[in-house]
């Protein structure tokens, strides 16, 4: 059965723009749709729609920037238009080089092209210095020489006002001349900020006077010691977006509340107002989301990078195996939505088996190897075996197998005491090894512990591809690889990151770490795979047959060969955690 979304679910059922799979013709117009073709037919904008993704460089993207990637990317391609791709580099003590490396590396990898506009928040830096030398000139910024803690103080609560600060009423001279200062460094981290002078009983808490400026002594990426004041994010975000002539500033929903903000300053700057549009964020279950809590996951090395397999980053996803294509298809399912909802992880699961399940070829693989011995098989024969690359594409094309004497079968396909309608490999039963023969056990080897290591078998030589020349049905089929032939891989299995649904639903003294899946990975150090699999590069996605999809990861070498399970072959979590 097709997963469902979390009960109370308002996503929209509306495909993404600018997906290969969505057209005007055969879906409805989301809400932000609807807004941008009311717009045009108005001629608002002259009828253009330029839009961007604007990214902090202070970690990786996960598959919520995904969403909105696709959907600022997607808007452009569908209307024509053009969209950036622009840091909003404002925090130097968060952000490093290796974040904006990797988030081009994602955008690319997605699918998408910002061409030549690619844009820093810190290449406006003096515009946006400029600008605030206005808003003083005007007396609507002031230099405030309050700490923090009486600044929040002052602030009010939502049911009572604020309490202006002693430096509301300094002259503009002296505003002008504190704030040059401030840039020039003869100040220490905190002695100043600039605050905007709006209305300190203003309902809305983020318009009673908020920061502009804030001393900081920081090394920036890309500006260096150039500057030691740095513009909040609130004040720099609108102006750039208006100075690169955005249409269509879209945002999520936490981000509704500034809006009011930005337009008082876009407003008292006499600037090109792009329209501001907020839309529901992506949240994933079993998952966390927040860019903060990854990077603690990563700092404590509770996972192996952000680029682990388990993590939702981008990066995570394409080295466990994910399609870009999967990836825009999921966020095509999930829609464009106004209100907040949980999406469930099997939206995403799903999404990537339907795109391997057309794209990846077959091959076996056992992955927890049980020695099987034909005992009537000659030793010094090998039977090459014709195999199929995919059951439903011939254009895969068909692969040759090696068969003989003695092969790995998988250790659950075997049971010494097994129930009447077990189809699979027993004492006395008879099943089909996939493309080979038929065999039937007639014995096991134990170890002194009374395991079994070995199970002995005889082949019906008349049943070479699997049928039995007197039409005897068998029902079982189980798949295989020549011990003599086989390849040794590591194969990692991975699993969802937190065993229970909201991470963050923890009861009181206990962390949210402590949800930490502990099955999340189990490493298999002994699989054996079949020959044609030796040469196999990172990157590569298969099907292992009735295992899963897998990806040969990126530190595999042809000495070592390490594979990623991407997804099993169907969702099994939601059936065992009923």
């Amino acid at each position: 059965m097709e997963p469902q979304p979390k009960s109370g679910s308002n996503e929209s059922s509306a495909a993404m723009p600018g997906d290969a799979t969505s057209s005007k013709e055969s879906r409805s117009l989301n809400f932000i749709e609807q807004i941008i073709e009311a717009d045009r037919a108005a001629g608002k904008n002259d009828g253009r729609v330029h839009t961007r993704f604007p990214p902090e460089p202070n970690g990786y993207l996960h598959i919520g920037h995904a969403k909105s990637i696709c959907l600022n990317f997607g808007l452009a391609t569908r209307y024509d238009g053009q969209c950036n791709l622009r840091f909003d580099d404002t925090n130097p003590t968060k952000e490093d080089v290796e974040y904006v490396n990797s988030i081009q590396e994602d955008v690319k990898w997605l699918g998408f092209d910002w061409e030549d506009r690619l844009y820093f928040s810190s290449d406006r830096f003096e515009e946006l210095y400029q600008f605030a030398e206005r808003l003083i000139q005007e007396g609507l910024a002031y230099v405030d020489s309050q700490n923090l803690e009486e600044m929040r103080a002052n602030r009010g609560t939502v049911t009572e006002p604020g309490t202006d600060s002693r430096d509301r009423s300094r002259t503009v001279e002296a505003n002008l001349d504190l704030f040059r200062r401030m840039r020039a460094g003869e100040f220490e981290d905190g002695a100043h900020v600039l605050r905007a002078k709006i209305d300190m009983a203003h309902p809305n808490m983020l318009m009673r006077d908020p920061l502009l400026y804030r001393i900081r002594h920081a090394h920036h990426h890309r500006t260096g010691d150039q500057w030691c004041i740095y513009p909040m994010y609130d004040w720099t975000h609108g102006q750039c977006d208006s100075l690169e002539g955005i249409t269509h500033s879209i945002c999520t929903l936490e981000f509704e509340t500034h809006r009011a903000l930005y337009d008082w300053f876009i407003e008292k700057l006499g600037l090109h107002h792009p329209q501001q549009i907020e839309f529901a964020r992506l949240n994933l279950n079993y998952t966390v989301m927040s860019k903060r809590k990854l990077l603690e996951l990563v700092e404590h090395k509770l996972v192996d990078g952000w680029d682990d397999p388990r993590m939702p980053t981008i990066s995570g996803l394409r080295r466990r195996g994910f399609t870009p294509e999967s990836i825009r298809a999921f966020c095509d399912r999930i829609g464009i939505a106004r209100m907040n909802s949980v999406v469930d992880l099997s939206w995403l699961e799903q999404a990537i088996r339907d795109d391997l399940n057309a794209k990846a070829p077959r091959v076996m693989g056992v992955l927890r190897p049980l020695k099987v011995v034909i005992e009537n098989y000659p030793e010094d024969q090998v039977d090459e075996l014709e195999a199929a690359n995919h059951p439903a594409d011939e254009s895969f094309g068909k692969r040759i197998v090696p068969f003989s004497r003695e092969v790995y079968v998988e250790q659950d396909d075997f049971l010494e005491d097994a129930p009447r309608k077990y189809f699979r490999l027993s004492v006395g039963r008879e099943v089909r090894l996939r493309y080979a023969y038929l065999v039937t056990c007639t014995g096991v080897v134990k170890d002194d512990d009374g395991n079994v290591i070995e199970v002995r078998c005889t082949y019906d030589p008349e049943s070479k591809g699997g049928n039995a020349p007197d039409g005897r049905k068998v029902k079982g089929t189980i798949h295989w690889v020549s011990a003599r032939h086989a390849v040794d891989a590591e194969v990692r299995l991975y699993d969802r990151l937190f065993g229970q649904e909201s991470p963050d639903d923890v009861q009181e003294g206990q962390d949210w770490k402590d949800g930490l899946n502990p099955e999340s990975l189990e490493v298999l150090a002994d699989a054996k795979l079949e020959p044609s699999l030796a040469a196999a590069k990172p990157g590569t996605r298969v099907q292992f047959e009735r295992n899963g999809y897998f990806c040969v990861d990126q530190d595999s070498t042809p000495d070592k060969l390490a594979f990623n399970r991407t997804a099993t072959l169907r969702d099994s979590w939601a059936k065992q955690n009923k």
